[in-house]
């Protein structure tokens, strides 16, 4: 759980940045962040979490680290995902508010200005919502936008914004609720939407990466397509029951049509071993289905129940003050 920090000197604005394998972007985001702030005149931190990257993305973070004490590199002691990254991240932030945003350069910090006029009106969370994606396959915007469809209509997150949000500013109370959380196998932004707080939007263009290809893989998208729906909804389960009586009940109206052919119309037992196996392998491939969404179920009951850390933290580029390493 964090714990709010009582010194003077508590930066303005914590920018938390997840990196994996952006040597070459880190020192052109640092000097974009610096302009703007410069601009701004407000007081900040930058949090950068390598996520256990094989190259020297770290080394950068330290140089960063050395050259401007406003930045602070955290590596994780493996590779988890940009979304534990995240969490990471917001556990070191010391801001009175804490602005996420990506290490490859496609969540511009110009439109920071932008999220902090919401929050100075009250807002305690404010979404950059994703108006135009350059760079993107077709494939890719095609997949996100159903992903976020399923979140709004099956998952019943209506507040979530349609296109996505990956840039987005927590207000002081909202980390710290945020941090109260311990789940492991979470959507953090489902999370977030979920929390409540007051909400705004303002939409922005995401950025073609400078540098280097995504480690977003499909693998890891369904990872999230799966924790944001046994997060957040039985749907799935009640769904299951629904299929199974409705299985249940074509079953027992062909068993009463048997019955009445065998002892009312004495025609005999029907023939058809195609169709014979045609129900069997039916039956039999909805019954694996519901036992692979009720082991989805099951596998993120254990795996909360044996209370890991959500993340362990290798190196820092310095000790961070009044902020914890890792929730409990």
């Amino acid at each position: 759980m964090s714990t709010e920090s009582t010194t003077t000197d508590r930066p303005d604005i914590s920018f938390v940045s997840p990196a994996y394998r952006e040597p070459k972007n880190l020192p052109v985001l640092y000097d974009r962040i610096k302009a703007v702030m410069d601009r701004l005149g407000r007081t900040w931190e930058w949090i950068i979490v390598d996520d256990h990257s094989p190259d020297e993305t770290f080394d950068i973070i330290t140089q960063l680290a050395a050259a401007d004490p406003r930045v602070r590199g955290v590596r994780l002691a493996r590779n988890y995902s940009s979304h534990t990254a995240i969490t990471c991240g917001l556990h070191q932030a010391a801001g009175a508010c804490a602005v996420v945003l990506a290490a490859d350069l496609q969540d511009p910090p110009e439109i920071v200005p932008e999220l902090i006029e919401p929050w100075e009106r009250g807002a305690q969370v404010v979404w950059a919502v994703r108006g135009k994606r350059l760079g993107e396959k077709r494939r890719t915007v095609f997949f996100a936008r159903l992903f976020y469809i399923l979140v709004r209509n099956f998952v019943g997150m209506k507040e979530m914004p349609a296109t996505g949000a990956d840039f987005f500013l927590l207000d002081r109370r909202a980390i710290d609720g945020f941090c109260q959380f311990g789940e492991t196998n979470v959507h953090i932004l489902a999370l977030i939407t979920w929390m409540g707080f007051r909400q705004e939007t303002i939409v922005y263009t995401k950025q073609a990466r400078l540098h280097g290809k995504s480690a977003f893989n499909f693998e890891k998208r369904m990872q999230l397509v799966l924790d944001c729906i046994t997060s957040f909804t039985t749907r799935p389960i009640r769904l299951m029951g629904l299929i199974g009586f409705l299985v249940s009940l074509v079953g027992f109206v062909l068993a009463g049509r048997i019955i009445w052919e065998v002892f009312v119309l004495d025609t005999g037992p029907p023939e058809g071993y195609a169709s014979l196996m045609v129900a069997v392998l039916v039956i039999g491939g909805i019954q694996m289905l519901m036992m692979g969404v009720l082991g989805e179920y099951l596998w993120r009951a254990l795996d909360e129940a044996r209370r890991r850390p959500r993340f362990l933290i290798e190196a820092h580029t310095s000790s961070p003050p009044n902020s914890p390493s890792a929730p409990k």
